[in-house]
């Protein structure tokens, strides 16, 4: 009996792939793994964050990206596409295209039923490998709920902070930044 060895990609291969797709698939491992589309609530908040975060950026050399921009975490080799993220001063890419961030200051993380064990456990994991990320925020999709995590100057620990109240507000110290849940839920019912 013969088996058949599955073959695995390179990050080259991935890539060429993925810039011709029609639909979004992270990479790890040598593999693929197709994205399923996001709800219109999911759509909604993710449009609400990047408003909120541009809008109070908008003066300071720091740009906000969603969905579409992947990261390549370096350490560990996974090639995902956030919901939200942040970058302040000099951005590093994989190429020339300009399409594979490496140093995201904060990564946002909207929260759907099918994700949020994942984006809780082995994402964070992966995401705690990026030298260059300092904040990590969870948004609930399906109630008010946004949480952030704050990593230390030793690098090694994050603080926890959050709220499930619509009249709130998360303080985003690093970026000096606020988002109000109202804003962020506005339009999502």
């Amino acid at each position: 009996m013969s088996l058949n060895p599955r073959t695995l990609l390179t990050e080259e291969e991935y890539l060429a792939i993925e810039r011709q797709a029609e639909f979004r698939s992270e990479f790890y491992g040598g593999e693929m793994f197709g994205m399923a589309g996001a709800s219109r609530r999911h759509n909604r908040i993710v449009t609400n964050l990047v408003t909120a975060l541009d809008n109070q950026m908008r003066e300071r050399p720091c740009n906000v990206y969603s969905t579409d921009l992947r990261v390549k975490i370096p350490i560990t080799g996974l090639f995902t596409y956030p919901d939200v993220l942040v970058t302040c001063g000099e951005e590093r890419f994989v190429d020339e295209k300009q399409d594979v961030l490496l140093n995201p200051l904060l990564i946002v993380e909207v929260l759907s039923d099918s994700t949020e064990a994942y984006d809780r456990g082995k994402k964070f994991k992966h995401y705690q490998s990026i030298s260059s990320m300092s904040i990590y925020i969870l948004v609930a999709q399906n109630a008010p709920g946004v949480e952030q995590y704050v990593r230390q100057e030793d690098g090694k620990l994050w603080t926890y902070s959050g709220t499930h109240e619509i009249g709130e507000i998360i303080r985003i110290e690093a970026i000096d930044c606020e988002l109000k849940l109202e804003d962020v839920y506005a339009k999502a019912e």
